[in-house]
């Protein structure tokens, strides 16, 4: 019972509480923002960290190594959602969870070495923008939604449902499910009825940015969890995120800025 309730108290307030946070994130600084902050692994990193305690360091490096593949079947996610964001939110989200689910599925069948996935992984984040298609317009902001309670129950019932199911689901399974989109599932569908399709794309486009720390957590997680105790794991892997997570905005910024001057001389020429 003493190691039953921190566990539980864990599952169910972590990431509701985190939910919660990258909401008012988004209120005050904007969609991108919120889906930069959502992609580090602010959900999937406590789900892993319970599977760890429950399961045992070995189960969650396998677990943490199957979780870097599913980032794959995020973006096909993200993607399905973004083309189908017009349809309005009831369609988008059925038509971008039955493309996790195949996705997932055929992650099944591929095994990749943990470096080979990593590659694979970095090189469909670098593709993924260019398949999201053409941005819906965002809608003007009004008052907040009244929904972040609503919000942060979603997010514990997911945690809560990947948690429990780890040891049926096995290794394997456990590490694709902790990338269930938790986080996209209920950051996106929320605010796409607050505010519109706009910001729900917008929100997604920013997550593709932040999954670069997110596969380089999974890799130095993977290989730490067989080699150092779990908690030495889970910080060094987190610093190694915050790292890549830091210098991913700041290219992200510069980049921003290298287009806007590159612009500048265009626009001078047709005046």
């Amino acid at each position: 019972m003493p190691d039953f309730l921190p566990l539980l108290l864990l599952k169910l307030l972590l990431v509701p509480i985190l939910i919660a946070l990258v909401t008012l994130a988004g209120r005050r600084w904007g969609p991108g923002i919120a889906g930069w902050l959502s992609a580090f692994p602010i959900v999937s990193g406590p789900i892993l960290l319970v599977i760890a305690l429950e399961q045992g360091a070995d189960f969650a490096a396998t677990a943490a190594a199957n979780t870097l593949l599913a980032v794959f079947a995020i973006l096909v996610f993200s993607i399905a959602y973004a083309r189908c964001a017009h349809l309005g939110m009831p369609r988008a989200m059925t038509a971008a969870l039955l493309a996790y689910a195949g996705a997932v599925l055929l992650l099944q069948s591929v095994t990749l070495p943990l470096w080979a996935g990593f590659a694979f992984i970095v090189g469909a984040l670098a593709g993924a923008p260019a398949l999201f298609g053409r941005m819906p317009a965002q809608a003007a902001a009004g008052k907040p939604a009244r929904d972040l309670p609503w919000r942060m129950l979603a997010g514990a019932l997911l945690a809560l449902g990947v948690t429990c199911a780890a040891a049926t689901l096995g290794a394997r399974l456990s590490g694709l499910f902790a990338m269930f989109p938790v986080m996209s599932t209920v950051l996106v569908g929320f605010s796409h009825r607050a505010s519109g399709p706009g910001f729900a794309v917008a929100l997604l486009r920013g997550m593709v940015n932040g999954y670069y720390a997110f596969a380089v957590f999974c890799v130095v997680l993977s290989l730490l969890l067989r080699a150092q105790p779990i908690g030495v794991a889970f910080l060094v892997a987190t610093g190694n995120a915050l790292v890549v997570q830091l210098a991913v905005k700041h290219f992200v910024q510069r980049a921003a800025v290298w287009r806007a001057a590159a612009c500048r001389p265009a626009r001078r020429g047709l005046e």
